[in-house]
């Protein structure tokens, strides 16, 4: 079995949880720079180093400027 990490749904084959990372609702990004919102896979091109795809944005890094859409939801002020 291979389960999403965003959402915890599991699927039959690697494949099937592949495909379903490049939709998974729970697994955008949500950048604290210019606000927008994208997937993962549209922020890094390598795995390990992280941008704002937005040409106009300076947003970098994971729990920098970068967040999980979830996270930011259950923040409190």
């Amino acid at each position: 079995m291979h389960t999403c990490r965003n959402c915890n749904q599991s699927f039959q084959t690697e494949l099937a949880l592949e495909l379903h990372r490049d939709t998974c609702k729970k697994g955008q990004l949500f950048c604290q720079e210019c606000g927008d919102r994208f997937q993962e896979a549209d922020a890094t091109q390598d795995g390990w180093h992280y941008e704002c795809p937005s040409e106009d944005c300076d947003g970098e890094g994971l729990q920098e400027d970068l967040y999980q859409v979830e996270d930011v939801r259950t923040a409190t002020h």
